[in-house]
């Protein structure tokens, strides 16, 4: 549609033909009322078709700005199968619940509503689905206030209180209290979704919190081991017990020193052999909890060799959730693969350590002090949270433990209706198609784009994590591999494009963007159609497209693409 833009002229003999109409009647007040009011429709009319005509150019300007300034690339992801170069759990995929209450507040907005252990929801037929989905999800328990929590007990006489809030007291909250009619409560919910539980343990009990933050003494465990023979003896299983949250190194509100941390967890070692002697699986015990300082858990690992099965370390690598420039630092692959020393670090003290001990992410939420709301609860936060994934992965770490499940601005799943956010899904597809070896991986073209591979986790084959930070280039993507049986180096050389559907010949693609494109969007797309739960609070199925193996793959900006592949068959796979 073309629209003419009106000239001066065409306005001033318009006026001049409203003029004319009113003849000699032009003296009258009357009639030059009317003339006035024609004039001043007429007026508004042009007004109106010129702010249309303008708004129309502006738009397809804007359009051909748009469509010119996309490109395409190519690029080649190197994929070494000659090894695994890690072993994840098949349970790699985890999430947290913590402990705060409503009352929990960050930069002025309160984000947690009743996610916290002692108030969450568990009869929401959202929840229960979304975590069976998993079959199983591994599911941490604790945070910042376990180390404020006492347990009920019968050998504690006082009144099992919930939190309050005390800006005075460490943490901003008094201490709170788990009635054991809540973990019966917890526990059968576990029980019912196959959830894989860990539990985080007081670690300040009975210490000394000195004008430093550092607390002396040792750790008293009456409380704890209470809790520990209740949950045996009435036969809910715990897969691990961990001690403590964020004591370690410099710490967060109060520390302790590696060498009494090492003391405190062969006790709590000891504990657990006692209680559970004469089961056939016994819990793991986990610790330290916090962020990795290398001195301290250099220590720390040394002096725990065979009381210790897992070290957890936390992950807060994008700063406070109050930070404007959260998205330019989930976009930066500078700032995503910054982390990669950490987890190098951590695994080069392990493997020099003699320990048998295996690293986990025990909490990682991006953003410190709950997330920023429209940041780490909408699809760009997928960017960020698969990279971290993928990278954790590769340097030998066998669990992730996302912060939240529910709660804060970086939960799964949102706090009051717990409607999946983006990242849930995103989870879900990691753990159904990952497999347990993970593969060396490089990609030649542009830096934006992230790749990572694993063997398949129900087929054979490979399957990829291809992550293109691009706004406006769309990736086009082969693959090339070492001692790979399907040709000698590059899988989409293969010529076979038979258009039968069979195993050797077609791939699995499932491609993930925002809504409409929207990077702040809470709704994701799957293969250009929407996830919804349903009215039943059943999660929606994530359905694959098929492509030939001989065609490249496509990867749109701003997108993230799973790709199984199962005509690649490596050694590392076998």
């Amino acid at each position: 549609m073309i629209l003419l833009q009106p000239s001066s002229l065409q306005l001033h003999e318009t006026c001049i033909r409203n003029q004319n109409r009113e003849g000699s009647s032009s003296s009258s007040s009357t009639s030059a009322n009317n003339y006035k009011l024609r004039v001043f429709e007429n007026m508004r009319f042009l007004v109106i078709l010129l702010l249309v005509y303008f708004g129309i150019h502006r738009l397809n300007q804007s359009r051909s700005i748009s469509v010119a300034s996309e490109t395409t690339t190519s690029g080649t992801v190197f994929v070494n199968g000659t090894a695994p170069i890690g072993r994840i759990d098949d349970d790699f995929v985890c999430a947290t619940i913590d402990w705060w209450p409503t009352q929990k507040c960050d930069y002025g907005t309160c984000s947690w509503d009743r996610a916290s252990l002692l108030s969450l929801d568990l009869n929401s037929p959202i929840l229960l689905n979304a975590i069976k989905a998993f079959s199983p999800l591994k599911i941490r328990l604790g945070g910042t206030l376990q180390d404020k929590v006492i347990y009920e007990s019968h050998n504690i006489k006082q009144s099992c209180t919930p939190f309050v809030k005390n800006d005075s007291d460490l943490f901003s909250f008094s201490q709170g209290c788990l009635p054991l009619s809540r973990w019966d409560e917890l526990n059968i919910f576990f029980n019912k979704t196959r959830v894989v539980v860990i539990f985080g343990l007081n670690a300040l009990r009975g210490r000394i919190i000195d004008s430093q933050g550092l607390a002396t003494g040792a750790w008293d465990s009456t409380n704890a081991e209470s809790l520990i023979r209740y949950t045996a003896n009435k036969g809910y299983k715990i897969h691990g017990w961990e001690l403590g949250n964020e004591l370690c190194g410099n710490g967060i509100g109060a520390r302790i020193t590696a060498d009494q941390y090492a003391s405190d967890i062969s006790h709590l070692q000891n504990l657990v052999q006692n209680i559970y002697a004469g089961f056939k699986d016994k819990p793991l015990v986990l610790a330290p909890g916090g962020f990795f300082d290398h001195n301290w858990f250099t220590e720390f690992i040394a002096k725990t060799p065979k009381t210790l099965q897992v070290v957890t370390h936390h992950i807060y690598n994008l700063g406070p959730g109050s930070d404007d420039g959260l998205i330019n630092k989930i976009l930066d692959p500078s700032v995503l693969g910054g982390v990669s020393q950490t987890f190098s670090n951590l695994q080069s003290v392990l493997k020099h350590s003699g320990t048998s001990a295996v690293a986990w992410v025990g909490e990682a939420g991006g953003a410190y002090n709950s997330g920023r709301n429209l940041v780490t609860n909408t699809f760009v936060f997928s960017f960020w949270y698969l990279d971290q994934l993928g990278m954790a992965a590769s340097y030998d770490t066998k669990t992730y433990c996302r912060q939240t499940l529910v709660g804060g601005n970086y939960g799964l799943l949102n706090s009051n209706t717990f409607v999946p956010n983006p990242d849930y899904y995103s989870a879900l597809l990691w753990h159904r198609l990952m497999g347990s070896n993970v593969l060396s991986t490089s990609f030649s073209g542009s830096a934006k784009l992230r790749a990572y591979a694993h063997c398949s986790r129900k087929s054979q084959g490979i399957t990829l994590l291809l992550i293109n930070l691009e706004n406006s280039t769309t990736v086009q993507v082969s693959v090339s591999t070492e001692s790979a049986s399907s040709s000698s180096n590059t899988s989409f050389k293969n010529p076979r494009t038979s258009s039968s559907t069979s195993s050797h010949t077609e791939r699995e693609e499932y491609h993930l963007a925002a809504k409409n494109g929207d990077l702040q969007s809470q709704i994701v797309v799957l293969n250009g159609k929407i996830l919804e739960v349903d009215s039943s609070g059943v999660i929606p199925p994530l359905e694959p497209i098929l492509k030939r193996v001989s065609d490249p793959i496509t990867v749109s900006p701003y997108s993230v693409v799973f790709v199984v592949i199962p005509n690649i068959n490596v050694s590392a796979c076998k």
